[in-house]
């Protein structure tokens, strides 16, 4: 395993290179100019010509281009058209805030996800499953702006228990982390379900039933490990939509991660930090599929990776 992880770890390299240039193509055809940004709106064309010049939008793309390789393979993402700060920098005060979101809320969503779909498989067609899907549908149709707006309303303002904006305390990550992980829980739920449901129909799940296993172990000892592949599989690339997509409640919460970050150089056309982003997107989904792979191996022992 351990070469089939060093082979995907030097095939992510020639992704990412191709990544770039659709990265670099797409953040330039946002509309707008950030040089007249920058400039002012009270500035002249001579001076918006100088601030082009000086941010090197001046030279033919391919150019622009080859520069902004040359400078990411010395590990160099630029500098902030906005704070002219490093956009590592920019980054990696955004990061975690991001991060620690995306954990609160994966952690319940596999919680709650797991014990609905279980519940659902296992008492199908009766209340409890009618219940459960019932939840799951409404997680994943609600949309994202509108249950975190009726979260600040209800726990915040009227009731006064969880702050409305920014990182405090812990209770600062409880209803962007529900707001953010009710879609996913709907989603591992259904997919649980669904999965679980198939394996409970096999042949050695009757075995174990006819050997007198209790219905707890047959379920959750038996049955749940091997309806488990599907379910992580999906589980993984909710985690990156996680990390990487949290713009919505980012934005709602004014949470001071990389959402909300990307919001803001989008408005200032604010070409590094996007595509620096961008980038650090796409490398999280690229690690985040090799683990999922890992764990296949982990989970199903009969799985080789040559």
């Amino acid at each position: 395993m351990f070469l089939y992880i060093v082979r995907r770890l030097f095939g992510i390299i020639p992704t990412l290179m191709i990544v770039t240039i659709f990265i670099f193509m797409f953040v330039h055809l946002i509309p707008g100019d950030p040089a007249r940004l920058i400039a002012g709106p009270d500035a002249s064309y001579q001076d918006i010509e100088l601030v082009r010049q000086e941010l090197g939008l001046d030279k033919p793309i391919v150019t622009q281009y080859l520069t902004y390789m040359s400078n990411l393979l010395q590990g160099d993402l630029g500098t902030s058209m906005k704070t002219k700060r490093p956009v590592f920098d920019e980054i990696a005060d955004r990061f975690m805030p991001t991060f620690w979101l995306t954990i609160w809320s994966m952690a319940w969503a596999i919680i709650f996800g797991l014990l609905i779909g279980v519940v659902s498989a296992t008492k199908r067609n009766k209340w409890q499953d009618y219940a459960g899907m019932f939840g799951a549908v409404s997680g994943i149709s609600l949309p994202s702006f509108w249950l975190g707006l009726m979260f600040i309303q209800l726990f915040s303002v009227k009731l006064g228990w969880f702050p409305t904006e920014g990182i405090d305390s812990w209770k600062s990550y409880i209803l962007p982390s529900v707001t953010l992980g009710a879609g996913v829980a709907a989603v591992i739920a259904r997919f649980t379900r669904s999965s679980l449901m198939d394996t409970l129909r096999e042949d050695y799940i009757r075995t174990g039933r006819a050997k007198g296993l209790k219905e707890s172990i047959v379920v959750w000892k038996h049955a749940l490990k091997n309806a488990m592949i599907p379910v992580v599989t999906m589980t993984g690339l909710q985690f990156g939509f996680l990390l990487g997509g949290s713009i919505v409640v980012e934005t709602v919460f004014s949470w001071p991660g990389l959402g909300r970050l990307l919001i803001d150089s989008v408005s200032f056309r604010d070409y590094p930090v996007i595509q620096a982003e961008m980038l650090l997107f796409a490398l999280e989904f690229m690690l985040i599929n090799l683990l999922v792979d890992i764990l296949y191996g982990i989970m199903n022992p009969q799985i080789r990776y040559e």
